[in-house]
């Protein structure tokens, strides 16, 4: 591996994103203890950074209108970081009530990605976060943030990554402590993701940014090699490759938690997640969705080929 790859951890994490970006775009009405019992399930998988849930106006997101009722019956979990997305104020001191420790907030490269997101310019919701996150600071939260369509979006096409250093950079200078970049339709190729990379590590450390891959096009686990290979050491999944934004045309599933986790594993780089309890979490999330899942070791199994 090491003619390969030079760079390769020991280990890295990965942030779950299955609960709440996964389930976010279902058409059918997920029931709060059927998204319990998924909760649970990666929880006993090992997961140990989970996003639960989004306090979202149910007017935008429909699917998270239970937000409040699933953080209390998902409560506090030993050893377990969990999180929920929170765009204002409001989301902000519901997450409070919930006695959540963390909150993620969001932004897009992307002028109309994230008008049509939070209906909101990004210079407005620079303004709401710039009041939010020492908020939040203050209540000993600690806060993430979501750069998105960091690799481009439909209507505009490729995004500068000056413009997504310039996003990432304003971020951290708030009191975000990890930027999670995000190729929301898809699109990203390893050279892009290289050219990406480079530019935000010339100016942001390697421990305060992760990957957040969709795999529209197959290129997902591509893209994650090379941001190993930079230095990065955190990569959002989705159990199953649950996903998909309602804002963003063409943006299936998310980086499924079971190949990547398969992929790591192989290259001997540990994660702290049972890969068979993992396998079982991919069906309940299949069963909870009542749909199939297009996560390739979801569907094909752990059984390693034999000749």
């Amino acid at each position: 591996m090491a003619e390969l790859f030079d760079h390769i951890p020991d280990r890295v994490s990965i942030y779950e994103v299955g609960p709440r970006d996964g389930l976010q775009n279902e058409a059918v009405t997920i029931g709060t203890v059927r998204k319990l019992r998924l909760i649970d399930a990666l929880c006993a998988a090992g997961l140990s950074r989970i996003e639960i849930t989004s306090f979202v106006s149910p007017h935008w997101i429909p699917q998270l209108a239970d937000a409040d009722r699933l953080a209390d019956l998902v409560g506090q979990r030993e050893g377990k970081q969990l999180s929920a997305l929170c765009p204002n104020g409001r989301g902000l001191a519901r997450a409070r009530v919930a006695d959540l420790r963390e909150i993620a907030v969001f932004l897009s490269a992307s002028e109309t990605h994230n008008r049509r997101n939070i209906n909101k310019s990004v210079d407005q919701a620079l303004g709401v976060f710039r009041e939010m996150v020492p908020q939040a600071l203050r209540y000993g939260m600690r806060v993430r943030a979501y750069v998105s369509t960091a690799w481009g979006w439909p209507y505009e096409g490729d995004v500068d990554p000056r413009r997504v250093l310039e996003l990432s950079r304003s971020l951290i200078e708030l009191g975000c402590y990890e930027i999670s970049l995000g190729d929301t339709i898809g699109v990203g190729t390893p050279l892009q993701t290289k050219r990406i990379l480079k530019l935000l590590l010339s100016e942001v450390p390697a421990e305060q940014l992760a990957l957040h891959m969709h795999d529209t096009r197959g290129q997902a686990l591509a893209n994650v090699l090379v941001g190993l290979e930079l230095g990065i050491r955190t990569f959002d999944a989705a159990i199953g490759g649950l996903g998909g934004c309602p804002y963003a045309p063409g943006a299936s599933g998310n980086l499924a938690t079971e190949d990547l986790v398969y992929m790591l594993h192989h290259m001997g780089v540990q994660t702290g997640i049972d890969p068979e309890k993992l396998f079982e979490a991919g069906r309940v999330a299949e069963a909870v969705v009542r749909r199939e899942l297009p996560g390739r070791v979801h569907r094909a199994g752990l059984r390693a080929l034999r000749g």
